[in-house]
């Protein structure tokens, strides 16, 4: 649309008033000059949908652009205000967040509404111009993952927090990207280890880059119970007390729960907590001595693999009152959709206790207002409908009834240990990584990257895969910096998997892209492994 000599008058005006707020000086229009090394503008992770390069256009940050969102999109203004906060302390820049006046486009990047249905809820469009960056989506998520995507491509620097020199280009071109699957998990074991708020805020920070949009924290296991419940004290006291090897023992009050799931709200991340049950129960049998079909208490587990005392009593009212009690409160800590019973590894429970054990708790979930997600197991057990499964450990016995349920109703999550189970070691001989485990097999990033979710299991309904998951189990995962090496360079393999369109999935044009990941991960405090499958970049000193 040609605007009109007033609406060139009001721009103007509103600018200078921008600037002098700032107290900037504004020098002369200056045409945007393309810098060497001006990245492409297909090197993001995940792969986005299409791209479509402007030879020879480059857009640059400067020290009068501005921040500017549609103030009828909910949430906008968070988006801007936090993607400014990201880049004022390399820059040195002010970067003014301001509200759009409809038909004009301040210098800088704005945040807009609109791009069409098929962007979906998380989907954008990217437009980076010569003058101007242009982010418009239906929602706030589409925004914030189109954010993320334009820190990809510009220089790795602007992740510093001291002010560095510029230029700050970013290549020409339009970006159509959204997701392929709803549902894009990361799953953190605090049970086995605790980890604390900063260290799960500080996973979050990293894996929200990737489109991540649901944090699965594996909450109680039988080395840990890790969430205070109002009425069972000794959940935290004695449950919570250790972990492996009596190390990292600890867990997190109600406010502490609340903080994580607001912090990862703030990055557009769903939290959903998972309550064992009824086997990997032995931090609960230990604290509670009613839980037990003989009325007895069995010593606190620290060993890495599952206790003996890991089956809670199903035959005793209390196991479902205690249950109920947990869920309650633990759904009302949660104001996501979903809540995880485990339901995995259950082999000394008889088939029929099992099958009433998982509809009772079922039920429970229900009249909470959440929905069940469960391990493979519960498939079969659980009303197909209302449930969806976590496919952990494909196994040529369990395929046809996964397959059923799939046909049935029930959605399904593909997390294959072997190639999604970032706590497995990258290979057999290096060095670099001594942390993990190898029962699935050794897992490096090609590993990570070549599989089909729609393939995992053989006879499903295709549409009832809604997703991926890159479970991070932690019983030989001692440190937070262990995490980092585990996960980084593989959640983003997996992320890609779960948010690139199948025809975009190609392990060449992945390597390239990832190595260029190398250097935000140096300047951000990720420990990320340097994968010799990576032609990666030398590494950049914080």
């Amino acid at each position: 649309m040609v605007q009109s000599t007033t609406d060139r008058r009001r721009f103007r005006g509103l600018f200078l008033v921008l600037a002098l707020v700032a107290g900037l000086v504004v020098p002369a229009a200056q045409p945007a000059v393309a810098a060497d090394g001006v990245p492409s503008l297909a090197r993001v992770v995940p792969a986005p949908v299409s791209v479509q390069p402007a030879n020879g256009v480059t857009f640059e940050l400067r020290p009068w652009s501005v921040l500017s969102y549609d103030p009828r999109l909910p949430r906008a203004r968070q988006v801007a205000d936090g993607f400014a906060a990201q880049l004022r302390p390399a820059t040195g820049f002010p970067l003014p967040v301001v509200p759009a006046v409809p038909g004009l486009t301040p210098p800088g990047i704005a945040l807009q509404l609109g791009g069409g249905e098929q962007l979906g809820g998380e989907g954008y469009r990217l437009d980076i111009g010569a003058d101007s960056v242009r982010i418009k989506a239906n929602r706030a998520e589409g925004l914030y993952h189109g954010v993320q995507t334009v820190r990809q491509l510009l220089p790795a620097k602007a992740e510093r927090t001291s002010v560095q020199p510029g230029p700050w280009p970013l290549p020409g071109g339009s970006v159509t990207d959204y997701p392929r699957y709803a549902y894009r998990s990361a799953m953190l074991d605090v049970a086995r280890h605790f980890w604390t708020v900063p260290e799960v805020k500080k996973y979050i920070d990293d894996i929200a880059r990737y489109k991540i949009n649901y944090l699965h924290l594996h909450l109680t296991d039988d080395q840990g119970w890790r969430l205070a419940i109002n009425g069972w004290p000794r959940l935290t006291s004695v449950g919570g007390a250790t972990g492996v090897g009596g190390e990292r023992g600890g867990y997190f009050t109600q406010d502490d729960y609340r903080a994580i799931v607001a912090y990862a709200d703030a990055h557009f991340m769903t939290v959903i907590p998972e309550i064992e049950g009824p086997s990997h129960a032995n931090a609960a049998r230990s604290s509670y001595a009613e839980l037990n079909c003989d009325g007895v208490a069995p010593p606190v587990f620290t060993d890495i693999y599952g206790s003996p005392y890991s089956t809670l009593c199903l035959s005793k009212e209390i196991t479902y009152r205690f249950l109920d009690d947990v869920i309650r409160q633990v759904a009302a800590l949660t104001p996501g959709p979903y809540l995880n019973i485990g339901g995995d590894e259950a082999k000394d429970v008889p088939k029929d206790q099992y099958r009433a054990y998982v509809q009772r708790v079922q039920a429970i979930v229900a009249k909470y207002g959440k929905k069940l997600i469960g391990w493979q197991e519960l498939t079969g057990s659980a009303d197909p409908a209302r449930t969806t499964a976590q496919i952990w450990f494909p196994e040529e016995a369990d395929s046809p009834a996964i397959a059923d349920a799939s046909r049935h109703g029930t959605k399904l999550i593909m997390s294959p240990a072997e190639h999604a189970y970032l706590d497995m070691k990258y290979d057999e001989d290096n060095p670099g990584y001594p942390v993990g485990q190898f029962w699935a097999g050794f897992i490096e990033v090609r590993d990570a990257y070549e599989w089909d979710p729609e393939t995992v299991i053989p006879g499903i309904d295709v549409k009832s895969v809604i997703g991926v998951s890159a479970p991070l189990f932690t019983e030989l995962v001692f440190e937070r910096p262990d995490v980092d090496v585990l996960a980084f360079p593989r959640l983003p393999a997996i992320a890609e998997l779960g948010w690139s369109p199948a025809a975009a999935h190609d392990w060449n044009s992945f390597r390239d892209r990832l190595a260029a990941q190398g250097p935000h991960w140096d300047l951000t405090g990720v420990g990320y492994y340097r994968s010799p499958q990576i032609d990666w970049p030398p590494r950049e000193t914080r």
